[in-house]
């Protein structure tokens, strides 16, 4: 959760390299829970959105980590996407998950008049149509575990920040040229970022693979297909 500090922790689990996971808005750390990839995990325990490239370059130096991996999925994308472009002889492998170049002010507008309103039918509304109709996996794992903890303890003040950090962000193709890989993964029916979005984005970076996967949406990353294609990448 987001928090006026961002605190990361190292998970060795004994590979040679390492990838940091960063999550995106009203979400934490627990939504990565079920990956299973072949690389140690750094994750942000606790973000702040307008800190965060400066306190994991930190977390970087202080775990003697020379470069690191990014899967930055939704917000995430934008900040892992800041970093790379401020720190590209850090940066082994960019991977970005469900973004695109700018969200539009109008729209972040509205989410906070309705978050301010009612912020748990907003949520329960925003997670529901994270998932596609035929992601039943993922939604069925995302319920049991992390629904009512997400809605009950994400805090409001906290999830307005976020909207202030994406209201003046966006991901700049100019910036990451120096980027040797950049992967980019969106879900078919994603209902939050549309597909002709992150379309727009691969044409702003014609050297990055894009893989569309099917039969998901905006969370494709705990569907069981999504495993199976970062596999091949």
């Amino acid at each position: 959760m987001i928090s006026q500090v961002s605190k990361f922790k190292l998970f060795n689990r004994g590979f040679k390299k390492t990838i940091a996971l960063i999550p995106g808005w009203a979400t934490d750390y627990r939504i990565f829970n079920t990956l299973d990839l072949n690389y140690n995990y750094l994750l942000p325990i606790e973000y702040y959105p307008f800190n965060f490239a400066k306190e994991l370059r930190g977390a970087l130096d202080r775990e003697s980590i020379d470069r690191i991996s990014l899967f930055g999925w939704s917000m995430g994308g934008f900040l892992a996407s800041d970093f790379a472009s401020n720190n590209p002889d850090r940066v082994g492998k960019l991977i970005l998950l469900n973004v695109q170049e700018k969200f539009k002010p109008h729209l972040l507008r509205d989410i906070k008049l309705k978050l301010k309103k009612n912020k748990r039918a907003f949520l329960y509304k925003l997670y529901f149509n994270s998932f596609s109709e035929a992601d039943k996996e993922g939604l069925s794992w995302f319920k049991e575990h992390l629904l009512m903890s997400y809605i009950d303890e994400l805090k409001l003040e906290d999830l307005l920040c976020g909207l202030d950090y994406l209201s003046r962000t966006q991901i700049n193709p100019e910036t990451l040229a120096g980027i040797k890989r950049i992967i980019i993964f969106h879900g078919e029916n994603d209902k939050i970022v549309p597909l002709n979005e992150a379309y727009q984005l691969k044409s702003e970076l014609p050297k990055a693979q894009f893989i569309c996967l099917s039969g998901t949406g905006h969370i494709p990353f705990l569907n069981q297909k999504f495993k199976e294609r970062f596999l091949m990448v």
